[in-house]
Formats: C-alpha cells, structure tokens, sequence
C-alpha cells in the first residue's frame, strides 16, 4: 500500500485529522521557512497524534544542521524519523541516529543514469538501515515546498528498483495518476493541501483517499 506523507504541518488540528484519514506519516519542518515549527510546537503536535489509535509515524523536516543538533531535536520532540533535505552527504548521514529520508532533489537536467547511481550508493551504504529516499524537485533557493512537479518518468525508473517517496507538484487531483503510474512506495504533499498558505482539511482528506483509491484499483486490475 502506498504510504501518504502530509508535511508542513504547524496545527494539532490539521496533524489529527490527517491520521485520522489515515495519513501514514507527518512531517514539521524545523529548517527556516514559511512553515517552520518551532520544537515546543512540534511537540505539542506530536504528543497530540500520539493519543490516536495507529499513531502514524512523526517526521521532523531539517536542512544542513549540524547532525548533533538534528538528533537533539529529535529526542526533544520524540520524532520517529528525520528527513534531510539539504545538500547533507551520505557521509554525514552517518551521523543521524534515527530512521531517516534523504531527499534527492531532481533538477530538468538531471540524468536517470546519475540519479540511479547516487540513490542506488546510499541504499547500499545503509541497506541495514531504516532508510529511504524522496524525490523532490530542485529548485534554486528552495529545500522544498515548491509545488513544483518534475519528470515522472524518472520517479517510474527509480521507484522499478527501489522503495521511494515521490514529492513535488502533488495535489488531490494528480496523485491518483502518480501512484497508478509511477507506483512509488509513498507520496508526499505540503503546498498542494494548502489553501491561501494555510492547511486545508478538505484537500489533506481527499489528497489521502484519491492516493488510497488508486492504489485499491491498481491492486485490482
């Protein structure tokens, strides 16, 4: 099943409803941005979605921190997993003492050839790790949140050989199309559940039944 991650999350309001729904990971970013939470928020926020019954995983979002500081926070704010989607090298992933995501941002001119072999280094290097990859577009400036899609066909050649996040562009309206095509182990959203730049219970609610849909018809066919 197709694992949805709804990320940028700054309200226990929107952070409940989104396991309610059954969102199977959530994401608050620490790194500076928009949608930057704060650990004491990040906390609250977490203690909350621990009281539900299935408990999806907690994310914490961070960008070329120190490592140290990434696993403080992350004790702090009793994370399950940390997501690094910064410059950070294979080698200071080392250093992370959670679970974690290493995003692989794809820019146009990204070659399926390089991108495989990056992706296919860190999941050797830590095959005996809890440790997965999320495609994300590159944007100059920007760690993500862009509500920027790239090349789909690439997420379908990485995703043929390895368990993947695909982010980047999604919406309600396309992600049934991405995990019908692309059939990548999870989804990710942020700015495409948002309305006027703030969460919005009817996109993070249908973004995560239309990803559910489709993988029941995919199973189906």
């Amino acid at each position: 099943m197709t694992r949805v991650k709804i990320c940028g999350l700054l309200e226990v309001e929107h952070a409940v409803l989104a396991a309610e729904y059954g969102a199977d990971l959530l994401g608050m970013v620490f790194a500076p941005s928009r949608r930057q939470v704060s650990p004491g928020k990040a906390l609250q926020i977490v203690k909350a979605v621990q009281e539900l019954k299935g408990c999806p995983e907690l994310v914490g979002v961070f960008v070329n921190l120190e490592a140290e500081e990434v696993n403080r926070i992350a004790d702090l704010c009793q994370l399950d997993r940390v997501q690094l989607s910064g410059d950070e090298s294979w080698q200071y992933c080392r250093n992370i003492e959670r679970p974690f995501i290493k995003v692989i941002h794809i820019t146009a001119e990204a070659e399926a050839d390089k991108l495989l072999a990056d992706i296919e280094m860190g999941y050797r290097l830590f095959k005996e790790s809890d440790f997965i990859c999320l495609l994300d577009t590159g944007v100059v400036n920007a760690y993500g949140g862009t509500g920027q899609a790239f090349d789909w066909r690439l997420a379908s050649e990485v995703a043929a050989r390895f368990p993947v996040i695909v982010a980047g562009g999604l919406t309600p309206d396309n992600v049934g199309q991405l995990v019908s095509e692309v059939q990548p182990w999870g989804v990710d959203v942020s700015s495409g559940v948002e309305s006027e730049g703030r969460k919005d219970h009817g996109k993070i609610i249908d973004f995560i039944n239309r990803a559910k849909e489709a993988e029941v018809e995919k199973n189906e066919k």
